[in-house]
């Protein structure tokens, strides 16, 4: 009976470590069906195959429920814990991608799956010959790990910084266009902020845990103690530049723990560093600080190394777009029959103006929704971490600034992919014969491309016209091997963009260098010409796909090469020649 009771404890502690492990990504599972090894990869990166997860987990409550059964007076209170898992896998599984969409829901998935039921599996592997234990032998192999974890909430971070939300509206699921409800408790906004901690991004660890702090004050319970946020905070506010602040949570972590290893020495650090400044001033020292609430304060983010970082990310929110009146006035919409093409003269395709210069159109009834259905069905087997060019190297590699998972599709694949590049050269009237294939892209929460050119820049060139604002982007990002010499067919002459989903929040295409704003809409395209007439690169159509803030972003894109369009689309007698 005794053993019972300490096992019965034991299992209370897990629960309530359980209920308050609540976090925020749930990102992208291989395809049971189609994962031809047990290897998994960045799946935060895509939602499209975070689907996968969810019915996995409601395989695994399934199995644990059956489990409980055989070991009712064992293992109950682990049965109630499965009940409420039971609930959410039910709401979950029967719209999976639209309770992905919310970043909260995503992340609390990503961090059960790598922790929560690793330490069910512990508890309940004292009888290895259960088929619970068996059925979760054979998802473990797919489950999220400790970078998925990670990835997921350092989404989560751009996300709050892009979209400029408090960690208060953010914590309690304040997110526009959201289906489902999700919060994150005290113990979730103390493990973002030890994340940040970790990873030398105080300024984030300030945010994070003063929410920690802010939830724990109004009375919620946590598993998390208040010193360990006290201990945290204290030490990011002063690597903040807050000495005043930092003496002052110090403080509050020696009068609730006074033997702290680190709090005594800390505040010695710290008294001793502000007298000297204050003395340096010809001041007094501080008073010390009363048992009023903690003041929670925030900091200037710090720069980083996006030049556009401010611009790019007010488009993104909507912000700064510079549609005139009178430059709107140049917009129009027209039916395209690609200059008498037969397969249009039925059917033209709607075209409408985006923008007037540089000139970017947008075609209506681009793609049909079965069409959409059948070209994700193709690309999800393949779904990787999509890659960037290494400017020095040439090489591809995956990179911080592009979070998402793509796939390239042949047309002799499916006819769906002959018909969709075929339709592509129809309404632009440019050969796809020499172009890149068809890929298709999936943006798991908070999935982006930061600014970027579609065109392969060649060394600078001292003539080169620009304005001042635009060379210093130049600068920056000038230095890159040819990237497409291996292929023959020419730099990327023109972007063909197909949204393939709507999307709740976010995920706008932005181009920072004129203020242009363009908005996902399921079944449209947009296109636009990457070089002048000359051949030389426009370099204002530098443009970044914006984070999903909520929702699961589907496009596929057609990069067009110069090869192939000598006829189509001349050369023009000047370096600018835009028509």
């Amino acid at each position: 009976m005794r053993s019972l009771q300490k096992h019965l404890r034991g299992v209370g502690l897990l629960l309530r470590l359980c209920s308050t492990m609540a976090t925020f990504l749930v990102l992208t599972l291989l395809t049971l069906s189609s994962v031809s090894s047990p290897v998994q990869a960045e799946i935060f990166t895509s939602i499209g195959q975070m689907t996968d997860l969810i019915f996995a987990e409601r395989e695994l409550v399934q199995s644990l429920k059956e489990y409980i059964e055989a070991e009712e007076l064992k293992l109950e209170a682990v049965k109630s814990w499965a009940n409420k898992l039971d609930m959410l896998t039910h709401a979950s599984t029967s719209d999976p991608e639209g309770f992905l969409a919310h970043p909260v829901n995503a992340y609390k998935l990503m961090k059960r799956l790598n922790t929560e039921w690793s330490d069910l599996e512990s508890l309940v592997l004292q009888d290895p010959s259960d088929g619970f234990i068996s059925n979760m032998s054979v998802h473990r192999q797919y489950f999220p790990d400790e970078e998925d974890e990670k990835g997921a909430a350092k989404a989560l971070l751009r996300l709050q910084d892009t979209y400029k939300l408090d960690s208060e509206s953010f914590s309690k699921g304040k997110l526009p266009g959201v289906r489902y409800n999700a919060e994150l408790t005290v113990d979730d906004c103390f493990d973002m902020g030890k994340l940040a901690y970790n990873e030398n991004d105080h300024y984030h660890s300030v945010l994070w845990m003063q929410q920690a702090l802010r939830q724990m004050d109004s009375g919620e319970d946590a598993k998390t103690a208040k010193a360990d946020i006290l201990d945290y905070l204290s030490y990011s506010v002063y690597q903040m530049g807050d000495l005043p602040r930092a003496i002052e949570l110090t403080r509050r972590l020696v009068a609730i723990d006074p033997s702290h290893q680190r709090a005594g020495a800390n505040l010695r650090y710290f008294e001793r560093l502000l007298s000297k400044e204050l003395r340096d001033r010809g001041r007094s020292q501080q008073e010390p600080a009363d048992e009023r609430p903690i003041q929670l304060d925030t900091y200037e983010r710090p720069k980083d190394y996006l030049p556009e970082r401010e611009v790019y990310e007010a488009l993104c929110r909507g912000e700064g777009v510079k549609m005139t009146p009178k430059r709107r006035s140049r917009l129009f919409c027209r039916y395209q029959d690609g200059n008498r093409n037969p397969r249009l003269l039925l059917k033209p395709m709607k075209e409408e103006d985006e923008w007037d210069s540089p000139h970017i159109v947008r075609f209506l009834d681009a793609l049909s929704d079965e069409e959409i259905e059948k070209i994700k069905e193709l690309a999800k087997p393949n779904l990787a971490r999509a890659t960037v060019r290494d400017p020095n190297t040439g090489v591809l590699t995956v990179a911080h600034y592009r979070v998402s998972k793509s796939a390239w599709l042949e047309g002799e694949d499916d006819p769906v992919i002959a018909r969709v590049n075929q339709r592509i050269e129809d309404v632009t009237g440019l050969s796809v014969n020499t172009a890149e294939l068809l890929q298709v892209a999936n943006y798991g929460v908070g999935g982006q491309y930061e600014p970027h050119y579609d065109f392969s820049r060649r060394p600078f060139d001292s003539n080169l016209k620009v304005d001042g604002n635009r060379l210093a982007t130049y600068l920056n990002y000038k230095d890159e091997p040819d990237a497409f010499k291996s292929l023959g067919t020419g730099n990327r002459v023109a972007t063909f963009l197909n949204y393939m989903s709507d999307v709740e929040a976010g995920g706008a295409t932005v181009f920072p260098d004129f203020g242009a704003a363009i908005w996902p809409r399921k079944g449209t395209a947009v296109f636009w010409y990457n070089l002048f007439r000359s051949g030389e690169g426009d370099y204002r159509t530098r443009h970044a796909a914006c984070p999903v803030l909520v929702g699961s972003k589907w496009v596929s894109n057609k990069w067009i090469h110069e090869r192939g369009q000598e006829f189509r689309r001349p050369c023009g007698l000047t370096e600018g020649d835009r028509s």
